[in-house]
């Protein structure tokens, strides 16, 4: 450990591993190190099934849950858009070798009877759907036959919406769209967390609509992807990945404390000794005294022995609650994910509600989501801080990451990573470089 490394990652929740992915890939010699014995930090899956019980500190399950090591349960689930930035960033770092994905089979949304439907993302969905009624849906296709021949490159197809000059809103109205529509394309189409978006220029939503079509183009069922044997499998293939590119993986490793001298990072001791470095990359958890709390998110695992109801029976399943339509700020996620992604053991299924919390009663906000769900055999709820970083770190050359939000997908983690990356190697990533897919991996 006495060495000189270019950077030292702390912590192995995936932000971290991503990041010491590519900085390996680009040559950077990195140390990446944990305060745990196992992957994963804050967003870690936890197998046995026994652990889970452990660590919420109630009973053992008893036999009616099968194989305890049947069992991956994620702390802090999250599903891959199939053509979104972070697939493109595994692919990019070599770690997908090591890792199988699984298309998640259904995308839901709540419309305003309170009931679920699957969100519409082509034509012909859009006329059968019954978030609508028949006048809407004609109108909410041609809004989706316009963004799909929409081109920012290409001014042609822009038919008077300009990216930069019209705003989301205006483009809304020139199609007639209805609050309710505007409402699932924004939050389960574009995915975006609140309506501030409404008010800006056109482009970045195009892009996100788009982005959700053409994943879903891809696979078919829904745009999302989930490794099988669950979230905890990437921490370790990037552990495989660093070795190959001689970086070094340390689990169980206390951290004291991040050395910096004259304002700049200089290397962190562990146990006496002190690995020295130019940079250090860690999550909040490891640099307290530098990240601010911007709030908490509450999430409730429930293990079921059904699927959700009205979902068509799908064995994996992503449901989106616009906050409007429960009169909240900040919308509800739920996913579900089963013994087919190898996660749970057969005839077993694990649900996860997320939301901000915005009271102090989080248990009460999720409610909604736990509405959708039908019996649950177990919960477990937990409400974490929000934290981000006081400074960019460009100064110290100590770059924090953000704690994970409540959404129920990677899109917001990868700008953080990118964002990251950017202020710590001073360049923006650049995507071309991501020359195969992951359809060429398998």
């Amino acid at each position: 450990m006495d060495e000189e490394y270019d950077c030292i990652v702390l912590g192995t929740g995936l932000t971290e591993c991503i990041l010491s992915g590519m900085l390996s890939v680009s040559g950077k010699k990195v140390l990446h190190m944990d305060r745990n014995k196992y992957y994963g930090g804050e967003s870690a899956s936890l197998t046995p099934l026994e652990d889970l019980f452990t660590k919420f500190s109630v009973p053992a399950p008893d036999e009616s849950y099968g194989r305890g090591r049947d069992w991956n349960v994620d702390l802090i689930p999250k599903f891959l858009m199939a053509n979104g930035q972070l697939v493109k960033l595994l692919v990019h770092t070599g770690v997908t070798r090591y890792l199988e994905f699984k298309s998640i089979e259904g995308s839901y949304v709540m419309g305003k009877s309170g009931k679920i439907s699957k969100v519409p993302a082509d034509e012909k969905e859009a006329l059968t759907s019954d978030l609508m009624g028949l006048f809407e849906k004609r109108r909410f296709k041609n809004f989706l036959v316009f963004v799909s021949d929409y081109n920012e490159e290409d001014p042609k197809t822009w038919k008077e919406v300009d990216p930069v000059k019209t705003t989301t809103d205006e483009v809304y109205k020139k199609f007639g769209l209805d609050e309710n529509t505007c409402d699932f394309i924004g939050h389960a189409l574009a995915l975006y967390r609140d309506d501030e978006y409404r008010k800006k220029p056109c482009g970045e939503a195009m892009k996100r609509i788009k982005l959700y079509s053409d994943s879903l183009a891809r696979y078919g069922k829904s745009p999302y992807l989930y490794p099988l044997y669950g979230l905890g499998e990437l921490p370790q293939g990037f552990a495989r990945l660093a070795a190959i590119y001689g970086g070094t993986f340390m689990l169980d490793k206390p951290i004291d404390e991040i050395v910096i001298e004259e304002g700049k990072v200089v290397g962190v001791k562990s146990g006496g000794e002190v690995a020295r470095c130019k940079q250090v990359y860690a999550d909040p958890t490891y640099a307290s005294a530098k990240v601010t709390k911007s709030g908490q998110v509450v999430r409730c695992i429930c293990l079921m022995d059904h699927p959700i109801p009205n979902t068509k029976d799908a064995l994996s399943t992503q449901i989106i609650i616009p906050q409007k339509q429960v009169g909240r700020k900040s919308d509800i996620y739920v996913t579900m994910v089963s013994s087919t992604t190898q996660v749970a053991s057969k005839g077993w299924f694990t649900a996860m509600i997320s939301t901000n919390v915005e009271t102090d009663n989080p248990e009460a906000e999720i409610q909604p989501g736990l509405n959708l769900l039908g019996p649950v055999k177990q919960k477990f709820l937990q409400v974490s801080d929000v934290f981000q970083p006081l400074e960019d770190g460009t100064a110290s050359q100590l770059f924090i990451s953000k704690s994970y939000d409540a959404t129920s997908h990677f899109e917001t983690t990868c700008l953080d990573v990118l964002d990251i990356f950017k202020r710590g190697t001073g360049e923006e990533f650049d995507f071309s470089k991501v020359k195969h897919t992951l359809e060429d991996q398998e």
